[in-house]
């Protein structure tokens, strides 16, 4: 343990001061007291995963990383990552979870956005520097739910699981890495529920308060032949849930680094 390696970095947490964080899609009442997520910045260590790579458990950490086919390349093209790439992620998913059943039901691709773009579209978006996890234990039957409605309470009387995939898509990562919070060294009361208010409905996700007992992980300069699965929901208990996790500003990335460049898939699946 002396000798491993890590870097430090500034991780964006949520304060928990009783006041419920939330993040508005419109403009709140000016009578609304807020508690925007991430104005809890702390340094933390972020461990190199790569030592300990085959080692890692989605039902323990809450997360992995396995080699992917890097055949597809048409990341401009979202019809063609709709017909072409999510089955390849059907089946991956598949193949690390033994889910019998998988479906995706949306992606994101990371990269800068463009200066005088002033809002962000559903599929492209900037990084996320912020600790957070996707899913919650009402937001992720509901989910189920709205995608699957015909079928959602048989669904639901088995175990469920969420999980992203995310990879890079031409080239090595060599900034903004993701990193990932060890679930086994969070409890269930750091992670705060955050409302996102829309104008016609209401969802959640959780973001994560600061604990010294979190042990961070990154894979540095992944390549696009590398996937991490990260477990963002589930319903079995004992297992890890909604393992948090945050892109961060690598300090040991080279002054010319690669922009980077990831796509995340989101996917439920049934066992």
């Amino acid at each position: 343990m002396e000798n491993e390696e890590f870097v430090t970095s500034t991780i964006n947490y949520t304060v928990d001061n009783g006041i419920p964080p939330d993040y508005y899609f419109y403009e709140p009442d000016p009578s609304i007291e807020l508690n925007p997520p991430g104005t809890d910045p702390h340094e933390v260590k972020i461990f190199n995963g790569w030592p300990n790579v085959d080692k890692f458990s989605l039902d323990r950490e809450g997360f992995e990383l396995k080699s992917i086919d890097n055949t597809f390349d048409k990341y401009n093209d979202n019809d063609e990552i709709r017909n072409s790439f999510y089955p390849l992620i059907v089946e991956f998913v598949k193949q690390h979870t033994g889910a019998h059943r998988v479906e995706v039901f949306d992606h994101t691709i990371r990269k800068p956005m463009p200066a005088d773009l002033k809002v962000q579209s559903e599929i492209q978006r900037p990084t996320v520097q912020l600790a957070h996890s996707d899913y919650t234990p009402k937001s992720g039957p509901q989910r189920v739910r709205e995608l699957l409605p015909d079928e959602a309470d048989e669904l639901l009387k088995r175990r469920v699981a969420f999980f992203n995939v995310w990879k890079p898509l031409y080239r090595t990562v060599e900034e903004f890495p993701l990193a990932m919070i060890d679930d086994t060294t969070t409890i269930e009361e750091d992670k705060l529920i955050m409302e996102l208010k829309y104008s016609d409905r209401t969802g959640e996700i959780y973001v994560i308060r600061y604990s010294p007992k979190h042990r961070w992980y990154y894979f540095p300069r992944m390549t696009p032949e590398q996937a991490l699965l990260l477990k963002t929901y589930e319903s079995e208990p004992g297992l890890s849930s909604s393992m948090g996790h945050s892109a961060f500003e690598d300090p040991t990335s080279p002054e010319n680094a690669a922009t980077r460049e990831s796509i995340e898939v989101r996917t439920m699946a049934f066992f």
